[in-house]
């Protein structure tokens, strides 16, 4: 059997995650000192849609903190018990921000619905000056955290809270207009329901995501079968592939294990197996791989 695990540049990755820990970090002060403004603005104002938001960034705010939590437990080594470390905890935390943010769409539309039914008084021009601050908080957040690595679930979670925010300050802003122009409060629940839609397209696909790489699944961009049948072809020595297994421990931390018999003749299969991790590190980006090479036909047959 051949085996090696690669460091794969978990410096780089140590690197990267502080960075996008000090990200959500300053997201994480702007969004819960906002959040306080907002509630406060909502129960003055009367307004739905800045309740609605400030629901969302109560919600953003545990989020920012968790996916934070996150990246500071993912610098912790591996141990006897978590062998792998905790890289993963990243792709829970996601996958628990995506739950999250479809609980948040179902609470607006409830309350939409509600609104609908037993219109309320809205002050339009409190409204205005709370969800344009908001816009301007918002967008600070959605700027520093989106300038992260876009790949990284975790970020990537973090910034769709934060862009459901934004989105929620710009629906605050145009309900307020209208209502301040011409009295119709009945956009404010409407605007509402319009950003829920548009939070649930992001959180069900990050909720996806995150549960493929939780229940152990190739990379989505991945044909296995192409990619074995690229290896027989491209690394000399290589006679038959099978038993492939690939998953991530996050989209960027690739693993592989496989079967693979050597063609006869083949002065070092110590070689040919080095050749095939280098061949599947530089094409694939699969950084560990775990190679057991069948000698006289496959032992788990």
């Amino acid at each position: 059997m051949g085996h090696e695990h690669h460091d794969h540049g978990h410096s780089n990755v140590n690197e990267g995650n502080g960075k996008n820990l000090r990200r959500v970090m300053i997201a994480l002060v702007l969004t819960g000192t906002f959040m306080v403004v907002e509630v406060v603005g909502g129960i003055i104002s009367g307004s739905l849609a800045l309740l609605a938001d400030a629901g969302h960034m109560l919600t953003d705010t545990m989020a920012l903190a968790l996916a934070a939590m996150a990246f500071h437990v993912s610098k912790r080594p591996p141990n006897g018990q978590l062998t792998f470390g905790y890289q993963r905890f990243q792709i829970l935390a996601a996958f628990v921000n995506g739950l999250s943010l479809l609980a948040i769409v179902g609470w607006i539309l409830f309350e939409a619905i509600s609104r609908f039914l037993n219109p309320g008084e809205v002050l339009g021009e409190t409204m205005l000056v709370v969800a344009a601050a908001g816009l301007v908080v918002n967008l600070i957040s959605f700027a520093v955290l989106h300038s992260g690595d876009q790949e990284n679930l975790n970020i990537r979670g973090a910034a769709l809270h934060v862009a459901g925010d934004l989105l929620g300050s710009v629906a605050a802003i145009v309900a307020a207009l209208v209502i301040i122009y011409t009295g119709w409060t009945p956009i404010d629940p409407m605007l509402s329901v319009a950003v829920a839609v548009l939070i649930f397209k992001s959180a069900w696909s990050l909720v996806k995501r995150s549960a493929h790489i939780l229940l152990e699944g190739a990379p989505e961009w991945l044909d296995v079968q192409a990619m074995q049948e690229r290896v027989v072809a491209g690394v000399p020595g290589v006679g038959e592939i099978h038993h492939v297994h690939i998953w991530g421990l996050t989209p960027q931390e690739l693993m592989l294990t496989m079967h693979m018999s050597v063609i006869d003749g083949v002065s070092s299969q110590s070689d040919v197996v080095r050749d095939t991790k280098k061949f599947m590190k530089d094409e694939y980006g699969i950084g560990h791989s775990t190679i057991e090479v069948d000698v006289d036909g496959c032992s788990d047959r």
